[in-house]
Order: structure tokens, then sequence, then C-alpha cells
């Protein structure tokens, strides 16, 4: 199955659902950071959460979401646009943590890697000023917080599922997820339906294991009565360049840039996003520090 995201309206006019599927999109990541299992889940499920976000703004408008949390993995950070494109770094790439009691015993713990912090998001809508919100994270599974942000800071009553299944050889079987919002006129009705609906669903990575497909999911979680809106690819896509980098080079001080230039005759950056690597010999640094002036 391709990496796609369907967009539909449901129940009549009253609710909105975005359901994805995110394997190959999620597997990239986890090669470019060579996370282990519980940190792959925890980056799949905000870089699924992410691709859908960022389907909701227009073109040429971009979201930035970090989450900041005391558990080992520490920080994640994404960058995603209207194109479904999505790129992610992440602090601690190495956790491998499960549960070991209780309804999720043997499950990566995702909530434990992440533990108790913020998710801060900031929407970048082609203003004067850039739109940041932030939330105490609710649990650390990345689904009930944003289920929390949407409903807090958005004011628009969602209710988000992710998952990232991950075979024994750590790459990533399966990867997606869902996001069901009310519109302003959803009735009692609605509500108490797509509520049963949620009571019932199996998680995300149990449906696609079972062989079901995003059309299939959507239209378990419309009670049948979705009405396709749209399809979008969505995609892990870096577009880091040797040029965009030259320019953060120059907003380096000038003293650093000499030390660069007279002591280490060059300079080399790491792209945090896709690990790419570009090398500024002694020449092309001297050149940005004459820039400067």
């Amino acid at each position: 199955m391709k990496d796609y995201c369907l967009i539909s309206t449901a129940y009549h006019g009253e609710a909105r659902i975005y359901v994805s599927y995110s394997q190959a999109l999620v597997e990239k990541a986890r090669t470019t950071h060579g996370t282990w299992p519980t940190a792959s889940a925890a980056l799949g499920r905000f870089l699924t959460v992410s691709a859908m976000m960022g389907l909701m703004v227009k073109d040429g408008e971009s979201i930035t979401l970090k989450i900041e949390g005391d558990g080992p993995i520490e920080y994640m950070l994404v960058e995603t646009n209207a194109k479904g494109e999505v790129r992610g770094d992440i602090k601690n790439p190495e956790v491998y943590l499960t549960y070991n009691s209780g309804p999720k015993a043997g499950k990566l713990a995702v909530g434990k890697a992440v533990g108790n912090g913020y998710l801060h998001v900031t929407k970048d809508l082609n203003m004067r000023h850039n739109f940041t919100s932030s939330i105490a994270l609710e649990t650390g599974e990345i689904g009930d917080d944003f289920t929390y942000y949407f409903t807090s800071s958005e004011q628009t009553p969602s209710a988000v599922g992710l998952g990232v299944l991950v075979n024994p050889d750590q790459s990533i079987k399966h990867a997606g997820g869902f996001i069901i919002q009310l519109l302003p006129n959803a009735s009692e009705q609605t509500i108490t339906q797509i509520e049963k609906v949620l009571s019932n669903i199996q998680a995300v990575t149990e449906l696609f294991e079972q062989g079901l497909s995003v059309e299939d999911i959507t239209d378990i979680l419309s009670s049948g009565t979705a009405k396709k809106l749209s399809e979008h690819d969505i995609s892990y896509v870096c577009h880091c360049s040797k040029e965009k980098f030259a320019k953060s080079l120059e907003k380096l001080d000038v003293k650093t840039l000499q030390t660069f230039i007279e002591e280490d005759h060059g300079a080399e950056v790491v792209c945090h996003f896709c690990k790419s690597k570009y090398h500024f010999d002694e020449d092309e640094l001297k050149k940005i520090h004459t820039n400067k002036h």
C-alpha cells in the first residue's frame, strides 16, 4: 500500500475525517535517524499526525511542531507543509522501552519514552507574525496529546488515533493514523454515534494487520456515511541544500567564521533532518566571510 491520506466529510457534513497510511514515510525516518523500536514508534506517530495537519493549511504555509518531554527521547521536532511533506529530528533515537504490566504489557512504551512535557505548534501562515500555541502533554502517547491540542487550542473537538508496528528486525511493518473532527453544526446524535464508533474501534495497526485499507477505516469511522473530498500523497522529504546552509553560515559571528577559516580550514555542516553533509572549503568560507561586510 502506498503512503497517502484520504480526507472525507461524514455524518451528513457534520464531521471531517483524515485517514492516512505512512509506512514508507516512517521507515525512511527510521533509517535516516537510526531509531530503535520505541523511538521509531514515537517519531512515526508524530510524523504521521503532522503530515495530516500539514494538509489543513494552504499552499505556501507550513507548521513546525515540537514535543519536549522529560523521558529519554528528550525532544522531537517536525516540519510539515500543505503538500503532505514532513521531515523530523529526534534528540535520542536509541530508545527501546516496553510496558511490563497492565493492558499494554509487552507493547512499546511511547508514553514513558516521551514523558511529561509540552507540545508546541508554530504556524507560518505568511503573515507578519507566526502563531505559536503550547499545551502540556496528556500522556506522551502522541494521539492523546493531539486530541487535547485540537480541542483546547483550536477549539475543534477531535479524536486522534495513531499507530506504528515494528518488525522483529526493527523495520516498520505498518504505520498510519486518523483524525476525526466535529464541525460546528454537529448534532448530539452524531456526537453520540462517533463516540460509540471510537469506543469500539481497534488500534490502527491492528486494522492494517487485518488487511484493511485507508478507505475501509474511513468507512468504519464514518459509519458508512463518508463522502470523499480529496486524496494526497504524504512523504518524508527534506529540501535542504548547500545554498541554504551557506546563508545560515552568513548569520554566524565573524569570530566563529574566522576560526573555521584559520584553524579548521573548512567546515562541514550536517542537516539534522536528513543527515546530508555539506562541506565548505577555505575559499568558500572566505567568500561567506566577505559577504558579511
